[in-house]
């Protein structure tokens, strides 16, 4: 790494202080590894610089993922000490925190050319989901499998979702109906069906 490159490593790790609630130091590498390998294949100087929507981007994509970790964080609490259910807290938190990593192949050609460095055409297309390409992303760095299978928030992406996996997809749903309502006085549901087309 020269030293114009930018410390992806730091930026992720200042980013997501949930990073701190996995236990396993290994899990929590694999995790900021996924990130760096997106970063620098998507092309992006910041890490705060990836949109949350390829049309809303007075959102970042660091903070609807962290909003995700925090309600599925609580929802799990909620589980536990009310239901009696045993949720992972570690497999929660990788994977909210890797549910949207694949935005950094995704987003490059929606934000202007002066956020980027050279996104890799190799990875980076807007014809593979970010749900699958961060899915790929925790294959690749080597995040256990009840991890990478709760990344997929679309339905039929994953045919077997464990109770962690639906924390994800809940939460996720809960971060994105807060954030279209916020910016656009719309709910989710109403901006897919809106903007379909590239969602």
């Amino acid at each position: 790494m020269s030293d114009s490159d930018p410390d992806f490593d730091r930026q992720v790790r200042d980013a997501f202080p949930e990073l701190e609630r996995i236990e396993s130091e290994d899990l929590r590498k694999r995790v900021v590894e996924a990130w760096v390998l997106g970063l620098e294949r998507g092309g992006w100087r910041d890490v705060a610089d990836v949109p949350y929507a390829w049309n809303i981007q007075e959102v970042t994509n660091v903070d609807h993922v962290r909003g995700v970790t925090r309600i599925a964080l609580e929802a799990a609490e909620e589980q536990r000490s009310f239901h009696g259910a045993d949720p992972d807290v570690d497999t929660i938190v990788a994977a909210c925190l890797l549910h949207d990593v694949g935005k950094c192949y995704e987003y490059p050609d929606h934000v202007d050319d002066d956020l980027l460095d050279d996104p890799d055409p190799r990875y980076v297309s807007e014809e593979i989901p970010h749900s699958i390409s961060g899915y790929a992303l925790a294959h690749e760095v080597g995040c256990p499998l009840a991890v990478q299978r709760a990344i997929p928030h679309f339905l039929g992406e994953v045919p077997t979702r464990t109770l962690e996996a639906e924390l994800v997809k809940s939460a996720n749903s809960a971060s994105s109906n807060a954030i279209t309502q916020a910016t656009m006085g719309i709910t989710l549901q109403e901006w897919v069906e809106e903007y379909s087309q590239t969602s």
